[in-house]
């Protein structure tokens, strides 16, 4: 597959080897360093049987934080050169401090999101955002028109056309995503086994976002892998 049917992504994604790394891979049932689908893990109670149901949408991705949303590269630009940026970037940017992550329910999706002051972490995201702008290829039609299906206000609009994603700076939301859409019965079930797992066996005491991952999609059929990454200063 080619370069420019490929996706690419930047994420942040902890260690491969942290505890963090570790939870949120168990509970999407994926791992994205290795490709492996992993099982449902033991805590899951009585959802035991419909978990891999309710974690098919992250599964997708693997256990990350959108930093740059997916993306086409630009024409021109190739994987090499995507790579060479994100080294240099991280090597010139400081990590963002976390007071830690708490597991929550966002919408109708629970995930890790960031406890206390967020600032710095959002002011990093806005960098990455615009940083790597000109590696992103305009979005096709299709694409477009699939984004705005869902409600969105005109200032997302705009960010959509710059950006090519709507929830960027302003609207932008850290989040490490643990479930799909869930309904409230399966929500509040999911919430409570979530939480006590993360505080179990989770990274409860993760401060610090400092690692750019560049995620990649061969087709649109596939899971995305993490194929390169590099440590903030």
């Amino acid at each position: 597959m080619s370069e420019a049917s490929a996706r690419y992504a930047l994420y942040y994604a902890p260690e491969p080897s942290s505890e963090l790394w570790a939870f949120g891979s168990h509970v999407i049932g994926y791992d994205a360093v290795d490709g492996q689908e992993r099982a449902v893990p033991s805590f899951c109670g009585a959802l035991t049987d419909r978990w891999h149901e309710l974690v098919s949408q992250p599964r997708k991705y693997g256990f990350h934080a959108t930093l740059k949303a997916p993306f086409h590269l630009a024409q021109g630009v190739d994987e090499a050169a995507l790579i060479g940026a994100i080294e240099r970037f991280a090597a010139t940017t400081n990590a963002a401090p976390l007071e830690g992550l708490e597991v929550a329910s966002i919408g109708p999706f629970i995930a890790l999101r960031p406890i206390g002051d967020a600032s710095m972490l959002n002011a990093l995201a806005s960098n990455i955002v615009r940083h790597f702008e000109p590696f992103r290829a305009p979005l096709s039609d299709e694409d477009r028109a699939r984004r705005v299906k869902s409600p969105l206000t005109e200032r997302q609009m705009d960010y959509l056309d710059r950006f090519g994603y709507p929830y960027v700076h302003e609207e932008f939301r850290f989040h490490m995503t643990l479930t799909g859409p869930l309904h409230v019965d399966d929500r509040d079930a999911a919430l409570a086994i979530l939480k006590a797992a993360y505080h179990a066996q989770g990274g409860a005491h993760h401060n610090k976002i400092d690692r750019i991952c560049l995620f990649k999609q061969e087709t649109p059929a596939s899971r995305f892998r993490i194929i390169a990454s590099a440590t903030l200063a």
